[in-house]
């Protein structure tokens, strides 16, 4: 296999990563919270699981909406 093609691959997959990591830590923010509703809670999960845009949306107009519930 040719050395740039392995290497445009790990780049590919780290940021693969790091946007599936942003990703669930936006989800599991929303499973920590609650927004006084569930279906503003739905809405934000659902939200926060669409690819590549959706931790930055959820991260702009929802982190400040919910607020942490007691554990």
């Amino acid at each position: 296999m040719d050395q740039n093609l392995l290497n445009t691959i790990v780049i590919w997959a780290g940021i693969g990563f790091v946007f599936l990591a942003l990703t669930l830590a936006a989800f599991l923010d929303v499973a920590r919270k609650d927004f006084g509703a569930t279906r503003k809670k739905a809405m934000w999960a659902i939200i926060s699981l669409i690819p590549f845009v959706g931790f930055l949306l959820y991260l702009m107009f929802g982190m400040r909406k919910g607020k942490k519930t007691c554990a």
